[in-house]
C-alpha cells in the first residue's frame, strides 16, 4: 500500500537544503525549497547577497575533496586537493543541474516565520507576504552565519569587527600598515592572520587564544592528512583518541615549539586547527601570539599573561550562533548553541520538523548531511519511524556524552560529532531499528494541512 507522502517545506538551499531537496526527489516526495537569496550555496556563495556567507576572498577549503565528495556525485578529477571557493560554489551549482533541483527553489522568498499548527502541520510566512501550508518541515538555514562576540571588560576605541565580515586585505576596511589583533585560533583565525601577517602589508599581527590549539598538518607523507583519518566503531573511541594524542606531537610537534600558549586540553578535546603556513608565520616572527584578553583601555589591551599592546583592528574569529529567526523564540531556540536533537535530527515532541546539518561534523559536513538525508527520505514516505519520546531523550543523552563529553565545554564543541562513527550507527541500527518500528505501528502520520489548505481554498471560490 503506498503510503500518502507529506507536502514538505525545505528553508535554505545551502549544502543541507539541495541535499535534502536531492533526497526527496530520490524518494518521490514533493517540496518546495525556500531561499532568501538569489543564488544557491549558502555559506559557500562568496558575496551572498543575503549575508550568509563567511567565505573570504582567499578562502580554501581546509577539507581535502577526497572526504568532502557526495557518494553520487564525486567531486571533478581536476580540482586540486583543496578546492578553492569558487570551486565548491561549481561543484554545488553543478549538483543542483545534474539533480534537477532548481526547479523547486523559490528564490528571494525565504521564510520570515514558521508556526506549528496545534493538531501538527505549518504556516509558513514568506518574504513575498504569502502565508504557505506543509505538513513537514525541513530545517536547513545553517549554523554559519550569525557571528558570536565575546565580552571583555572596558572599551576599545579602534575598529572592530567578526572574521564574518572580512573579504581581503582591502575589504571591509585597509588592512595595511596596521596593529592588527585577531582573536581566536580556528581555522578561519588562522587563515586571516597569515593573510594578514604578509610583510607586504607592514601589519603587525597579533593573535590571541584563550583555549590555544592544537596544529595539524594538511599533508602527511605527500597526502592529504585526512586521507588518513577514519574512526572505527569497532576500537574504542577513546582508545583511537589516546593514539591520536601519542601520535600529534610526533606529526606536527607542540603549539608551544610555534610559540602558542599551551593548550588547555588535550588533542582531540577540542576542535584542532588544520594549517600549513601558521607554524612557518609563527616561527619567522611575523605573528605574535598572546593568550586571552583581560580588558581594554582605549587603544590597549590588557591580556592576562600582565602584558599590554595598541591596537587600530580587532577581527573576533569568534564562531557563530545557532539561531532559527524564523521561529518564535519560546517555541525552539539554541541557548548557547545548545539544542537537543534526537540523531541531531528531531526536537522531542515535534515530529513533523527535521533539521538537516546542525553538527560541527569531523572531518567535513558533506558526507553528514547525505548520511542525514537518507533518514529523512525514509522517513517522508513511511519507512521510518522514531522510538517513543522518552527513548529519544535518553538516546539525546547518550549521544551527547559519546560525541562531546570528552571535549572542551564551549558553544563550538556542542554539536560535535565524528561522521564515521555517526553514519556507522545510522546506517546498522538506527534506520533499520526504524524501519522495523514503521512496520510494527505503521509510517508516520501527517497532518495533511495542506490538502486541507487547498480544499478550504476550493470552497471559498465556490462561495
Amino acid at each position: 500500500m503506498r503510503v500518502a507522502t507529506p507536502r514538505t517545506a525545505i528553508i535554505g538551499a545551502g549544502i543541507s537544503g539541495l541535499t535534502a531537496g536531492k533526497m526527496l526527489s530520490d524518494y518521490g516526495v514533493d517540496y518546495t525549497c525556500f531561499e532568501s537569496s538569489d543564488r544557491i550555496g549558502g555559506n559557500w556563495a562568496f558575496g551572498n547577497p543575503n549575508g550568509h556567507s563567511s567565505a573570504y576572498r582567499s578562502l580554501h577549503i581546509d577539507t581535502s575533496k577526497h572526504q568532502l565528495s557526495f557518494r553520487d556525485f564525486p567531486m571533478p578529477e581536476d580540482y586540486p586537493d583543496f578546492p578553492h571557493h569558487t570551486q565548491i560554489k561549481q561543484y554545488l551549482d553543478d549538483y543542483a543541474d545534474a539533480f534537477g533541483l532548481l526547479d523547486n527553489i523559490e528564490f528571494e522568498n525565504g521564510i520570515t516565520h514558521a508556526r506549528r499548527l496545534d493538531g501538527g502541520g505549518w504556516e509558513l510566512q514568506t518574504q513575498s507576504g504569502t502565508t504557505r501550508p506543509f505538513d513537514l518541515l525541513v530545517v536547513a538555514n545553517g549554523h554559519h552565519w550569525d557571528p558570536r562576540y565575546p565580552d571583555f571588560p572596558g572599551e576599545f576605541a579602534g575598529i572592530t569587527m567578526h572574521a564574518h565580515h572580512y573579504i581581503d586585505p582591502r575589504t571591509p576596511h585597509d588592512f595595511s600598515g596596521k596593529r592588527i589583533l585577531v582573536v581566536g585560533l580556528g581555522n578561519s583565525a588562522a587563515d586571516i592572520a597569515v593573510e594578514l601577517s604578509s610583510k607586504a602589508l607592514d601589519n603587525e599581527l597579533t593573535l590571541s587564544t584563550r583555549s590555544g590549539a592544537w596544529i595539524v598538518p594538511k599533508y602527511f607523507a605527500g597526502q592529504p592528512a585526512d586521507k588518513y583519518y577514519r574512526m572505527s566503531p569497532h576500537i574504542p573511541s577513546s582508545w583511537q583518541r589516546k593514539f591520536m594524542q601519542v601520535m600529534q606531537p610526533l606529526t606536527a610537534g607542540h603549539p608551544e615549539d610555534y610559540g602558542l600558549p599551551t593548550p588547555n586540553h588535550k588533542f582531540f578535546e577540542a576542535h584542532p586547527t588544520q594549517s600549513v603556513e601558521l607554524p612557518l608565520r609563527l616561527g619567522s616572527g611575523d605573528i605574535t601570539a598572546k593568550p586571552n584578553i583581560d580588558r581594554f583601555d582605549g587603544d590597549t589591551v590588557y591580556f592576562e599573561d600582565g602584558s599590554s599592546r595598541d591596537f587600530d583592528i580587532i577581527i573576533y574569529a569568534t564562531g557563530y550562533n545557532i539561531t532559527f529567526p524564523f521561529f518564535d523564540r519560546d517555541f525552539l531556540s539554541a541557548p548557547d548553541n545548545r539544542i537537543d536533537l534526537y540523531k541531531r535530527m528531531f526536537a522531542p515532541g515535534i515530529d513533523d520538523a527535521v533539521f538537516i546539518g546542525f553538527a560541527q561534523a569531523t572531518p567535513t559536513l558533506f558526507p553528514f548531511v547525505e548520511c542525514q538525508t537518507r533518514l529523512l527520505g525514509a522517513y517522508a514516505v513511511g519507512q521510518y519511524r522514531l522510538p517513543p519520546e522518552d527513548e529519544m531523550r535518553r538516546v539525546i543523552d547518550d549521544d551527547t556524552h559519546f560525541y562531546t563529553g570528552h571535549m572542551l565545554d564551549r558553544p563550538r564543541h556542542t554539536q560535535q560529532l565524528d561522521h564515521y562513527l555517526y553514519e556507522h550507527n545510522m546506517r546498522t541500527k538506527e534506520i533499520p531499528q526504524g524501519r522495523e518500528r514503521a512496520q510494527r505501528r505503521g509510517p508516520q502520520r501527517w497532518a495533511n494541512v495542506a490538502e486541507s489548505a487547498a480544499h478550504d481554498d476550493v470552497l471559498q471560490e465556490a462561495r
